[in-house]
């Protein structure tokens, strides 16, 4: 058991140091870019960036969850899946290809066309490293994602800049993903030692695509339900506006992406592997639940008092109206943890059935919130999205009162310890921000003070998340000695 923690909190630790490392890198690009480029600028690749995001659901098809849930999965299942994405991928690329022009018309933006064709690139590349995914996530060989993710980044970022720097303008933002994602497969075909095998089988695409379908079609809802916004800003108002509301949601982002993906990756490997014992999984995901909410709360609450000083420091007072998006994003993203934990226990049970119908749910509340906001302001949509945030972790967790006898309730009261210790948190450092001081000074005294405040909070009042995290730092201390 001691052995089998290690290896999971292991994984876990080289899936995070790769998604801090990789948004690390791409933050300082991001303060870089964010003085040589204009909010234009992003607000023309975010709308872009949003087809290409959508065709990037249809490349796995579900198939890599498929591949990672399967019992005995193996070369060729692997195989079948691999010849099969080549060809998909083909075909959606000569599709994005040809409906570019379209794009740009709706948009009235001309030079959409040949941006959209050649960041669509990207969808043809994902297609030789989708199943090596699966492949590392499956086997939890999640070190191999390090130095791929990382290699693809730091290039990526040094190209960007160059480019930004000499007036390339939107174009260094186009070569900046293009080449991320080309390094990244690269790297990961030289790493990973897995190769395709000269088989294929109808029949086992047919049993994989049975499971992956459903998770198909609830990750397109989820992504144009994400993206709509995107949409709906950029054709009723500005790129400006646009940029203001993806800046805003990015910052946040990049905080949960970092730790919702490092624990999402790991987490639905090891509950599949226990899917024949549900008080097995109920502990992992209640553990996952406390353990993640008790991370991602104080950063959030720390990031929405810290915001207006932050974002005039990295971005410049230009990127101010952006403040207003971050502060709802922050709350909002504060409950990831309830969605991510019970969605994986929900695949890693086999009920993809679920998983769509759950998702149907969900995207029909949103939209309606987000129809009923989309004519008053930008700002309306951001606290309708906020609402829609409560409801689907409400939706989310409803199934697992009777698969895991977990609910919502039970799920509110495991986490309530770490979202009022950072909330006072963030009372406390918030009157801090009204002294007149370098902003550099002030976010140091902030982030000090708040990080004291919180670890010394955790103690008094015995919050048994920090007590496990700290007995696993020991003991990691104790076997390096």
């Amino acid at each position: 058991m001691a052995q089998r923690k290690q290896k999971i909190f292991s994984n876990f630790i080289w899936r995070f140091a790769e998604r801090c490392g990789a948004q690390a890198v791409k933050l300082i690009v991001e303060l870089v870019l964010a003085r040589f480029l204009l909010p234009d600028d992003y607000g023309t690749i975010a709308l872009v960036t949003v087809f290409i995001t959508i065709l990037n659901v249809f490349v796995d098809s579900g198939l890599g969850n498929a591949l990672i849930q399967k019992k005995n999965a193996d070369d060729l299942d692997f195989s079948s899946v691999f010849y099969f994405n080549l060809i998909w991928c083909f075909i959606l690329y000569l599709l994005l290809f040809a409906f570019a022009p379209v794009i740009s018309i709706f948009y009235g933006i001309p030079e959409l066309t040949v941006i959209v064709r050649v960041l669509g690139i990207t969808v043809l590349i994902s297609g030789l490293k989708n199943v090596q995914q699966a492949f590392v996530s499956r086997n939890m060989l999640f070190k191999k994602f390090f130095f791929a993710t990382l290699g693809g980044t730091f290039g990526a970022a040094i190209l960007g800049i160059t480019m930004a720097y000499f007036g390339f303008g939107v174009w260094a933002l186009v070569a900046q993903q293009l080449f991320n994602t080309a390094m990244d497969t690269l790297i990961l075909w030289i790493t990973v030692k897995w190769r395709p095998k000269k088989v294929f089988s109808v029949q086992r695409l047919k049993v994989l695509f049975n499971y992956g379908w459903k998770l198909l079609a609830s990750g397109l809802l989820e992504t144009i339900y994400n993206n709509i916004r995107s949409l709906v800003t950029g054709k009723l108002y500005t790129a400006s506006d646009l940029a203001f509301y993806n800046q805003g949601d990015k910052l946040p982002n990049i905080i949960v992406g970092n730790i919702n993906n490092s624990i999402d990756s790991v987490l639905l490997p090891v509950m599949s592997n226990e899917q024949d014992n549900v008080e097995q999984i109920k502990e992992i995901t209640r553990k996952s639940i406390k353990i993640s909410t008790y991370v991602m709360a104080p950063l959030m609450m720390g990031l929405a008092v810290t915001a207006d000083t932050l974002i005039v420091l990295i971005l410049t007072e230009k990127w101010l109206p952006c403040v207003f998006f971050l502060k709802i994003f922050c709350v909002t993203y504060m409950f990831q943890p309830i969605h991510t934990a019970n969605l994986n226990a929900i695949k890693a049970l086999g009920r993809s059935d679920l998983f769509l119908k759950l998702e149907v749910w969900k995207k029909v509340v949103g939209l309606i919130l987000l129809c009923s906001t989309m004519w008053i302001s930008v700002e309306a949509m951001a606290y309708s999205s906020f609402v829609s945030g409560i409801l689907a972790q409400i939706i989310n967790s409803w199934p697992n009162k009777k698969l895991l006898n977990y609910s919502y309730l039970e799920q509110l009261k495991d986490i309530i310890p770490s979202i009022l210790l950072a909330v006072f948190m963030g009372v406390c450092i918030y009157p801090i921000s009204l002294l007149h001081l370098n902003h550099i000074l002030l976010l140091t005294i902030q982030i000090v003070l708040g990080a004291s405040i919180y670890i010394v909070g955790s103690i008094i009042v015995k919050i048994d998340s920090f007590q496990y995290l700290w007995g696993i730092v020991k003991s990691i201390l104790k076997r390096s000695k």
